[in-house]
C-alpha cells in the first residue's frame, strides 16, 4: 500500500539482530497508540466537561489540541527521523507522548488538559514516522514485509476501532482520567523494550530541518480553528471572529511563501504539480473534513441524547468501528478489478449515503437505525475510499519521495479533519442557539452530518474529473 525509501542501519549495539516479531510488534505498538488517541477521548467527552467545567467549544478542542498538533509537525517528525535516526525520534516522540499522557490525566483545569492535549499531538508527530520505516528496515522486501505492512495497517485501523470501546470501559470503571493514564505503563514498557532491542537507522543526508514551516502551518491552523470556533458566541462578521480568521489565512500563505523559497522545504510545492498527487490529497483533505466529525457527535448523541452511558456508547460504535476496517481490507481486492479512482468514488458516495440517513436523527432514535447502520455505512464508505486515495497519491512521486508523500496524504486527511470538526461544531452549535434539550440537539446534530453529506456527495463529483484513472510506478 504505502512504500517507503529503502534505509541502512547505521550502528547496532548488540552481536545479534533482535527478532523480527519483536521489532514488528515494537513499531505496531507505538502506531497502535497514536492512533488509539485520535478517538480514545471521544467517549470521555462529556465526563471531562463536568469534571473540568470545559465549554461546547472547549470539548471540539480536546480533540482538536491533539490532531493540529499531531498534522502540523507530522512531516517534520519524518524528516527528523531521516536525519537524526529513526530508532532515538522513536524514543522521543513515545517518552514525549507518555509524559503528556500522564499531564493530562492529572489535568485540574481546562487550559491544562488541553495543553496536554497539543503536547501529545507533537509527540504523536514525531512517534508516527519512525514505526513504518522502523518495520521496513527489519524485514526483508518482498512477501513477508508485505504481510509486516499489513499488519501495522491492521493494527492502526484496530487503534482507531477500539477507541469508543476502551475509552467506554475505562471512563465507566475508573473514570476519564484513564483514557489519558492508561498510556504511562503501556508507554514505559514499550519505551524499555525499544531501547532495549530496536536498531537505529538514518538517511543522513545534509538536509536541515524546516521548523519554521511546522511552525506557521500548525500556527495558521489553529488560528483558523479556533476563530471558526468563535462564530458560535460572535458571528461570521464579529471583529473577535474576522481576526484569526484573517490571520490564520495569512500565517498559511505565509507557509507556502517559506516552502517555495527555502532549501530544504517541508512540503515541496513542486509535488503538487503532479496530478496524483494534488488530486488525491485534495481528495483526503475532503473526505477528512466531513467524516472525522462522525466519532465526536456520534458519542455526544448517544450520551446527551439517547442517554447511553460511556461503555454503552462504546460498545455502540463498535460495529461502526469494524466497518472501517472491513472498507480496508476489501479495498485492495476491489482495486485490480474496478480501478482505484472508482473504488475510492464509489467508498464516497457509501459515506455519504450514511452520512444522509444519520442526518435523519431523532431525539427518540433507535439503536439499530439511529446509531448501529448508519455507522456502519459512513465507515464502511471511510475505510474504501482511504486505500486507494493513499495508492494514487504515492503512485506519481520518484521513490525518493515516498516517504514525505506517505506523510503529506496523512497530513492532509488529519487537517481536512481538524478545520471540519471546528465548521461541523460552529454549524450544529448556531443552530442549537444554546438550547440543550434533546431535541435541540439532535436538530444541531443532524445538520451537522447533512452538510457532510453534501461535502462528499460533491466529493463523488470532482474525484472522476480529477483522480487519476489507474496507479502508474514513477520512472
Amino acid at each position: 500500500m504505502l512504500e517507503a525509501a529503502d534505509v541502512t542501519p547505521i550502528s547496532r549495539r548488540r552481536t545479534a539482530s533482535p527478532p523480527t516479531w519483536l521489532v514488528v510488534a515494537l513499531a505496531c505498538a507505538g502506531q497502535f497508540l497514536v492512533v488509539l488517541d485520535v478517538s480514545v477521548v471521544n467517549v470521555a467527552l462529556p465526563s471531562m466537561r463536568t469534571d473540568l467545567g470545559l465549554s461546547a467549544p472547549g470539548l471540539q478542542w480536546v480533540v482538536n489540541a491533539y490532531a493540529i498538533a499531531f498534522a502540523g509537525f507530522m512531516l517534520l517528525g519524518g524528516r527528523a527521523g531521516d536525519l537524526y535516526g529513526r530508532k532515538r525520534m522513536f524514543l522521543v516522540g513515545l517518552g514525549l507522548f507518555t509524559l503528556a499522557s500522564l499531564a493530562g490525566g492529572l489535568a485540574q483545569d481546562g487550559w491544562q488538559l488541553l495543553l496536554a492535549r497539543a503536547v501529545q499531538g507533537v509527540g504523536a508527530a514525531v512517534l508516527a514516522p519512525s514505526t513504518l520505516t522502523l518495520l521496513t528496515v527489519a524485514v526483508p522486501q518482498g512477501a513477508a514485509r508485505a504481510r509486516a505492512i499489513a499488519t501495522w495497517t491492521a493494527v492502526g485501523a484496530g487503534g482507531g476501532a477500539a477507541g469508543g470501546l476502551v475509552g467506554g470501559m475505562l471512563v465507566q470503571g475508573l473514570s476519564w482520567r484513564w483514557v489519558l493514564l492508561i498510556n504511562v505503563p503501556v508507554g514505559a514498557v514499550v519505551l524499555a523494550g525499544s531501547a532495549r532491542w530496536l536498531v537505529e537507522s538514518r538517511n543522513g543526508d545534509g538536509r536541515r530541518l524546516d521548523l519554521p514551516g511546522a511552525l506557521l502551518v500548525t500556527a495558521g491552523l489553529a488560528t483558523l480553528a479556533y476563530g471558526i470556533s468563535r462564530t458560535e458566541a460572535e458571528g461570521w462578521t464579529a471583529a473577535a471572529t474576522l481576526l484569526p480568521l484573517f490571520a490564520g489565512v495569512a500565517l498559511i500563505g505565509l507557509f507556502l511563501a517559506v516552502e517555495g523559497r527555502t532549501a530544504a522545504p517541508l512540503m515541496p510545492l513542486g509535488l503538487l504539480r503532479l496530478r496524483s498527487v494534488a488530486s488525491a490529497n485534495a481528495a483526503m483533505f475532503l473526505s477528512g473534513s466531513a467524516m472525522f466529525c462522525m466519532w465526536f457527535f456520534m458519542t455526544l448523541y448517544a450520551q446527551n441524547v439517547l442517554g447511553y452511558s460511556p461503555l454503552d456508547a462504546g460498545l455502540a460504535l463498535v460495529p461502526s468501528s469494524l466497518a472501517v476496517v472491513l472498507g480496508s481490507k476489501l479495498a485492495p481486492r476491489l482495486m485490480p478489478v474496478a480501478g482505484p479512482r472508482r473504488v475510492a468514488t464509489a467508498g464516497t458516495m457509501v459515506a455519504a449515503a450514511g452520512f444522509a440517513w444519520q442526518s435523519t436523527m431523532r431525539a427518540d432514535g433507535t439503536y439499530v437505525t439511529g446509531i448501529m447502520l448508519p455507522g456502519i455505512l459512513m465507515m464502511l464508505g471511510a475505510g474504501l475510499a482511504a486505500t486507494p486515495l493513499a495508492a494514487l497519491a504515492t503512485s506519481g512521486a520518484e521513490p525518493g519521495d515516498a516517504g514525505l508523500v506517505s506523510g503529506l496524504v496523512n497530513t492532509s486527511r488529519t487537517m481536512g479533519g481538524s478545520l471540519g470538526l471546528a465548521v461541523m461544531s460552529a454549524i450544529a452549535a448556531a443552530h442549537t442557539a444554546g438550547r440543550t434539550t434533546p431535541v435541540a440537539l439532535t436538530q444541531g446534530y443532524a445538520l451537522a452530518f447533512r452538510t457532510s453529506a453534501l461535502i462528499l456527495l460533491g466529493g463523488t463529483l470532482l474525484m472522476p474529473l480529477w483522480l487519476p484513472r489507474t496507479t502508474r510506478k514513477a520512472a
